[in-house]
């Protein structure tokens, strides 16, 4: 749930991006940008988000777990534990999810055609 969660925000966060940049995407497309660079540039905002929302994830968890590791708890309580292993896997999971949700805004920006975006009022 999580994760159908993560992607959905880093989802409508980039068609937001999409929708306010319509003119700087006309703008790009009517000098020359071809689809593949509107792509690479929302593909690569989208991962910069991931990479930035990822990190600062794995910080506060990583900081949790070890605040719990000194807080008095009942006994028999065993406090919640986190490998590197594990963290590699989540944040690749979430990484590639969140990239996947990236494609659809992306691609709708690729295929806007430079006359349409550059009517759109600014």
């Amino acid at each position: 749930m999580t994760l159908a969660l993560g992607a959905i925000g880093v989802m409508n966060i980039m068609l937001v991006t999409v929708g306010e940049r319509t003119h700087e995407i006309g703008m790009r497309k009517a000098i020359g940008a071809t689809r593949r660079d509107i792509l690479t540039l929302f593909l690569v905002e989208g991962v910069a988000i991931i990479l930035l929302s990822g990190g600062a994830g794995i910080l506060l968890g990583w900081g949790i777990t070890k605040a719990l590791l000194l807080a008095p708890r009942p006994e028999g309580f065993q406090p919640p534990t986190v490998t590197w292993r594990l963290t590699v896997e989540a944040f690749l999971l979430l990484g590639l999810a969140a990239l996947g949700s990236c494609l659809a805004p992306a691609r709708s920006a690729a295929l806007l055609p430079p006359a349409e975006a550059l009517r759109d009022e600014v």
